[in-house]
Parts: C-alpha cells; structure tokens; sequence
C-alpha cells in the first residue's frame, strides 16, 4: 500500500472512523517521532491525522473553561475514585467538589491584555470601514470580534477565520438580497477537520479546506434541531454536506457552488499561539491546564481529610456499652454512672498544614507558569526595575500571539476587499503594550518644560505622551500638529486684525 519503507520508519495500522489509515513514524532530531501518513477511503467528516494529534491535548483545556459543573460532569476522568470507595460516597465527595478557575482566569487575563486597545485601521476603504462596525453580521465590531478569536487562539493553540459571503443557498431561510457583503466566521482549532497546502505560483497556498459546522434549524412548529454539516472549500469552489437525524442518518450533499471569479484562493485565514507545523499547534497553557486539574483533586481530597479526621469527636469513658447515643447541648442534661465522664478529643492534624501548603505551592506555580510560558517573565519576584529592564525581552511570546492575529485580520481584510473587488483594503495595527504603564507625571511635566523651551520639538513630546497612555485611544499626532498649528495661525491673524483696527490703519 505504501511502496517500499525506508530504514528507520515504523509503520503502525490504526483503527479509524470509517476509514483505514496507515501511519509512519520516523524518528527526527531529539528522538522525537513525526509521522507520514497514509489515507485510504477518508471520508468528509472524517478528522485527518493532524486533528488526531492535537485533540487530546484540547480536552483538558475546554473542560477547565467550562468551569466546576463540567469538571463534575467528567467524573472519574479528573477526580479519581478511592480505592475501595462505594459510588454513593464517592457521589457525595463529587458533587462537594469545586474546581478553582485558575486556568479561566489566566486565559482572561491573556486575551484582555492582547485587546485592552482598540484595533487601528489604516487606508481602508470606507465602504469595508463600515462592515467592521459588524464584521460578523451578528453585531460584534472588529474589536469585540478579535476578544473572541484571541480566545480561541490561546484555549486551542489556533484559530481560523472563513471571509465568507451570503448567498442564500446554505440550506436554511437565508434571503438572497442586492445587498451582498463579506462577513467574517471564527472557527476554533477543533472545527477544522483537515487541510492541504500546495505551492501555488512559487508561494505556499491552501488548496482544500474542511470545516465542521453545527447550525440550529427549524424542526417543527415551535422546536429546532442541531445538525451537523461541513463545509469542503476549495479555490474557487465550496460543496456543503449534512447530517440531519431528523430526515437521514447519513451524510450527504446539501450544495455546491462556485466563489467570485476575482477570487482565486481559499478566503481562510490562520493565528497560531503555539504553532507546531501547518494546521497544528499545541494549546500554549496546556501545563497549567495540568496543574489546574491536580489543584481540583487535592481540594477535593483536603476537604474528604478535614470532614472525616479534622472534627473533634465525643469520647465516653465509664458508660456502658448499650448507651449508644449521648443528647448534648446547652439545653440538655446527662447522667452518667460512677466515674463514667465524656470529653472532645481534637485531631493534632500536624500533616494539614502541609497539604495546603501543597495547594498555595500549586497555585503559585500556575500563575507563574501561566505568564513565563506566554509572558516569557516572572512578575512574582522581580522588582519594578527588573521587570522593566526585561520588559522588551519577556513581552515577545505574548507579541508573537499578538502578531499572528494582525496577520490574519490583515489577511481577512484583503480576502474581504477581494470578494467585494475593491483593492484599498488597508492594513490593521493591533496592541502590543501589554502592560499599561502610564508615565509619571513628574517626567510629563519634564517633557513639558523642554518642548517650551525649545529642547525638543512639539511632535516629540506628543509621541511621548502618546507612548505614555496620556492620549486618548484613537489619537493622532499628525493630525494635532496639523490642527494646533492651523489654530495658531488663526489666532496670529485675529490678534494681527485687532491690531490693525486698534491702530487705524496706520503704517
């Protein structure tokens, strides 16, 4: 099947979905395996190989982000059983469990210092500066849009964006109106199924695209369905397939079409975190994913140690034995025999403090490993000074995120000037200040003071004060100089005016 296997490769036969798949590893440098696979029979809603890879790094991840119910809802696969534990205890000890939002609160964090600024736009058509009020069609401005795909990008280790166009054949009600334009669609790593990439007029291009979609129709008179389809992209061309229980249990095709013929790719375009080849990336907070689960497990177990061997206990001493039950209580009274007596006895528990010690250890190490592995620094023992010395230095893996978004939302931008065949489709610039560090305002008064003193130039101080968080959004400084100067003059001609008139017209 696959011809001759060269030295060195190990070739494994796998199970599939429908599918028989052969795969070759070989080994490269570090000892690391990477494969080269053969397909046979691979059908559309099949993932390929690339998707296989990353899915089980994924799970952890999404299932963190849904929070304590979902960690619940995933039982024994995050919160072990004892040994020996009956399943109604082991109900109990469940459904008392809470999962801490460490990981959530990291990846907030994360995509709020990439979009704390709006996005800047340059030299794009008005027309398209307009669809960017509601890039989506579903009211999300470029800005809100961009907060949903940079949380895609951190939670899987990728995004995608389709630069799509209506054309009221997508199998739903969709109305073909005279009113076209572009829109923009998010797909998450895990929503693309598979792609191949081929060289195209000597540059590297996508030439077959797989999406996974899940639209909500119609099902009945007041009811809906979740149905499955995928979207098969090509250049040039695009075929839908679906998946509806509710009138067939197999796939089939819904539609094909072609694109604009000023279009001769796939309007598809991709931001990686942590990119490990074409379509495949590793989620860049996956260890402190990791250290996120085990902090849910020793809670669970700190809190099943403290109910069962941290309460005090009612000892009796001296009573008989068929006295099985003692009432007790500021109202209540208790005979006991002759040198019968009862007393608490309190655990010395000297082995607690280390188990939460274990548990501040694990939280330490999940906000320090959530910001060296995206952040590239420690802002936990480093002074001020330090960190500002490493500022520029640690802020390049947050930078590198930041910078495959403004690629694709540039790309996004041409694809969506393309299908409107309009060429001034601009560029964008995204935030890469991460940390607001607003000037002190003792050096702003020092800037102040030289540009009055002609040290330094007015175009100078307004870059400064700019870069030091003192401008609006929005500001530019060009603009302003244009405009001060403008109304410079105009106040040098009224003064000039009131001269003239106080003086008479005289020489």
């Amino acid at each position: 099947m696959m011809g001759q296997v060269p030295p060195g490769v190990t070739v494994v036969q796998t199970g599939d979905l429908g599918a028989e798949r052969w795969l070759r590893f070989r080994p490269v440098a570090g000892g690391v395996y990477t494969n080269l696979t053969t397909y046979e029979n691979l059908k559309v809603q099949d993932p390929d190989i690339v998707y296989q890879r990353q899915e089980p790094h994924w799970i952890l991840p999404e299932v963190l982000a849904g929070g304590t119910l979902a960690m619940r809802a995933q039982r024994e696969s995050f919160l072990p059983r004892f040994p020996r534990e009956k399943k109604e205890d082991y109900d109990v000890r469940l459904a008392a469990a809470v999962c801490p939002p460490y990981y959530l609160r990291i990846e907030r964090m994360l995509v709020g210092m990439l979009t704390r600024k709006p996005v800047v736009l340059s030299d794009v058509n008005n027309l398209m500066l307009d669809h960017m009020q509601d890039v989506d069609m579903m009211g999300s401005n470029l800005d809100v849009f961009l907060r949903k795909v940079a949380q895609l990008s951190i939670r899987f280790g990728h995004v995608g964006t389709l630069v799509d166009m209506p054309r009221g054949d997508e199998g739903d009600n969709t109305p073909v109106t005279e009113f076209l334009r572009p829109y923009w669609v998010p797909y998450s790593a895990r929503q693309i199924l598979g792609g191949r990439y081929d060289i195209v007029g000597g540059q590297k291009k996508l030439v077959l695209l797989r999406l996974l979609e899940t639209p909500i129709v119609a099902h009945g008179d007041y009811g809906y369905e979740v149905v499955q389809q995928v979207r098969v992209l090509r250049p040039g061309s695009y075929q839908l397939f679906r998946k509806q229980e509710s009138t067939a249990s197999e796939w089939k095709e819904l539609t094909d079409g072609e694109t604009p013929t000023y279009i001769d790719e796939i309007p598809f375009a991709v931001a990686y975190a942590n990119q490990i080849q074409d379509l495949e990336s590793r989620p860049p907070l996956e260890d402190a994913a990791h250290l996120n689960a085990q902090a849910y497990r020793c809670l669970s177990d700190q809190d099943t140690i403290l109910h069962i061997a941290a309460v005090p206990r009612y000892n009796l001493f001296g009573v008989p034995a068929e006295v099985e039950e003692v009432e007790s209580g500021p109202n209540s009274a208790t005979a006991w025999p002759v040198d019968a007596r009862a007393e608490f006895t309190e655990p010395v528990g000297t082995s607690y403090q280390y188990r939460f010690e274990q548990i501040d250890r694990i939280e330490k190490q999940i906000a320090e490993l959530g910001m060296s592995q995206v952040m590239g620094q420690n802002y936990t023992n480093a002074s001020a000074e330090a960190r500002h010395i490493d500022r520029s230095q640690g802020d390049s893996p947050l930078q590198s995120v930041a910078m495959g978004l403004q690629n694709m939302v540039n790309e996004c931008l041409r694809y969506h000037g393309l299908l409107m065949n309009i060429q001034d489709y601009g560029s964008c610039e995204i935030n890469k200040d991460f940390v607001a560090a607003r000037l002190d305002p003792a050096i702003v008064q020092q800037m102040i003071q030289l540009e009055a003193n002609g040290k330094i130039t007015q175009e100078t101080l307004l870059r400064v004060l700019q870069g030091g968080e003192w401008m609006p959004d929005g500001f530019d400084v060009a603009t302003e100089i244009e405009d001060t100067a403008k109304a410079r003059a105009d106040a040098l001609a009224d003064r000039q005016a009131q001269l003239d008139a106080a003086s008479g017209g005289l020489p």
